[in-house]
């Protein structure tokens, strides 16, 4: 395998794949059977300034560049071989969010980020003069509420887009973006292919009134769906991405996507009746629909795949972050006793001590949010772990406590679309860190939805190897092979999958859980309210 994947890489049969996370940059280089043979990373964390989460444009480049350079080194030490060139490449980054450039490329105000939910007013009123959720999150509702605000940088914005986008445009020159990702800033006409042109005009109208004359379509990036050109590699981009000059430009560019569609692709749910989890320091589930919607839903984002099918889309700003926090004070625990544990054994201990605990958390209760949580109709978060003096207090009981905790809010618009829109799965795929440990969290989420749950092994590499297949997709599909055959008959073929099938009494146990979890929502109202008033 090593010479022959060492051809590979000389000849430039392969494709890379690059994610823009919330706490880590990570590449993918994978060969010509689509397989990962190639990993590059790099941590970072988002600052929360002016109560704004944000990350600044310095440190999504010195990011890309430390994560590109331990992708080459890594090539370097596995294959003996310098990489210059790739056959194509591709790039993502977290959804929605708020980048607005002048015309001279000047970022006007600092990056907003998915994470905030300052945009209340402005969500609530564009849901209602669209027919459409909008969420807090969602690019539009970022600039609407800027207009409300009277932010005098407005009137400026020649260019509005996602971070994806962004560093898309600056490594191709070309402001273009998929569909999924566009999908998370303006509501799309799926049968159009484009953003929906009557949102479009209301949209304006609504800023006019508001003392604001813009064009909103001549602000957003050209969509582009999977398989479509989008560009090369600028001499410029390639400096950009590798400062010290060894990577060629003309590497062709598939169209950049966010992190959803990307897990999408990762765990190959694109075609109805099929849908995938993602958790991080989010949590979201994704899954591909057969029809629409009877209603509006404050809980579900209609969005679609990097292939522009329709999508419902049920996102929890709170994912893994506190569950992780957690981890960290045993970690430190264990440091204090001398014990020398690396931190992936401490979670594998934990999660595992999790399978043991009282099916319905036994009188334990936790709210993982550290930011605001749309679905639950919270603005801000305040992390809590509250208890009943004779519940179950231990080690098994208090970590299925925090594991239900991020999925709670998952559930809650699962509940939706089941329930409420009677969604068929058949198929539902898991991704991300909480579901590295076998066993646990993939048996918790099959409680949780009431279906069975698959985790594959190559989807561990997450988004980023989700890219690479996309930019893949671009130069190898034959034919107007669509995404989904391409995914099934080159990539998926001979994937190997763990199913889990949801436990009766773990069911009963999460929907327990779930209904203390409900009851108990306005103690962390109260929460929030009272560290506002004493702030």
């Amino acid at each position: 395998m090593g010479t022959n994947t060492s051809q590979a890489i000389i000849e430039g049969h392969t494709a890379m794949g690059i994610e823009l996370g919330s706490t880590r940059i990570k590449a993918v280089l994978i060969g010509p059977d689509h397989a990962p043979i190639a990993v590059g990373s790099h941590d970072w964390e988002n600052q929360f300034i002016d109560r704004t989460w944000t990350y600044s444009l310095d440190a999504v480049w010195a990011g890309l560049q430390a994560c590109y350079a331990t992708l080459v080194a890594d090539v370097r030490r596995r294959y003996d071989v310098e990489l210059i060139s790739v056959g194509a490449l591709g790039v993502s980054a977290m959804m929605h969010g708020y980048l607005a450039f002048a015309s001279d490329g000047e970022l006007l105000t600092p990056f907003r980020t998915w994470r905030n939910t300052n945009t209340g007013k402005a969500a609530e009123r564009l849901s209602a003069e669209f027919g459409h959720n909008i969420p807090h999150r969602w690019s539009i509702a970022h600039l609407y509420q800027a207009i409300l605000n009277g932010e005098e940088h407005v009137g400026s914005i020649a260019h509005l887009t996602t971070l994806a986008g962004y560093v898309h445009w600056q490594l191709t020159g070309r402001q273009v973006l998929g569909i999924g990702d566009a999908s998370g800033m303006v509501p799309i006409d799926i049968a159009a292919g484009s953003y929906d042109a009557r949102m479009l005009r209301r949209f304006d109208q609504l800023a006019a009134e508001a003392g604001v004359e813009l064009r909103l379509a001549d602000l957003l990036p050209t969509i582009a769906v999977a398989g479509r050109p989008a560009g090369e590699l600028t001499e410029a981009g390639a400096k950009l991405l590798d400062p010290a000059a060894r990577l060629h430009p003309g590497i062709p560019m598939c169209p950049p996507e966010g992190d959803a569609g990307t897990g999408m692709v990762a765990t190959n749910s694109v075609a109805p009746r099929t849908g995938n989890v993602s958790a991080g320091t989010s949590i979201f589930a994704m899954i591909v629909l057969e029809h629409e919607l009877s209603q509006v839903h404050r809980e579900l984002d209609l969005v679609t795949t990097p292939a522009g099918d329709p999508v419902a889309m049920v996102h929890c700003n709170n994912g893994a972050s506190e569950l992780n926090a957690w981890v960290g004070l045993f970690a430190e625990f264990a440091e204090a006793l001398g014990a020398d544990v690396d931190t992936a054994t401490i979670f594998q201990t934990l999660f595992i001590a999790a399978r043991d605990g009282e099916p319905d958390c036994g009188g334990l209760l936790a709210y993982n949010y550290l930011s605001g949580e749309p679905i639950t109709e919270l603005d801000e978060g305040r992390p809590l772990f509250l208890r009943s003096p004779d519940g179950s207090f231990n080690l098994a009981t208090f970590m299925r406590t925090h594991l239900f905790a991020s999925l709670a809010t998952l559930r809650i618009g699962m509940d939706v679309l089941q329930k409420s829109e009677s969604v068929r799965l058949e198929r539902m795929f898991a991704h991300g860190g909480l579901f590295k440990t076998k066993g646990v969290a993939q048996n918790f989420l099959a409680a949780a939805i009431n279906t069975p749950v698959s985790v594959g092994e190559v989807a561990a590499e997450g988004g980023a190897w989700g890219i690479a297949v996309l930019a893949a997709y671009l130069v190898h599909q034959t034919g107007g092979q669509t995404l989904d055959d391409f995914l099934n008959t080159h990539v998926f073929a001979d994937t190997d999958l763990l199913t889990v099938d949801p436990d009766p009494a773990e069911v009963a146990g999460f929907d327990a859980f779930m209904q203390r979890y409900i009851a108990a929502l306005p103690v962390e109202r109260a929460a929030i309210e009272h560290t506002q008033a004493n702030s």
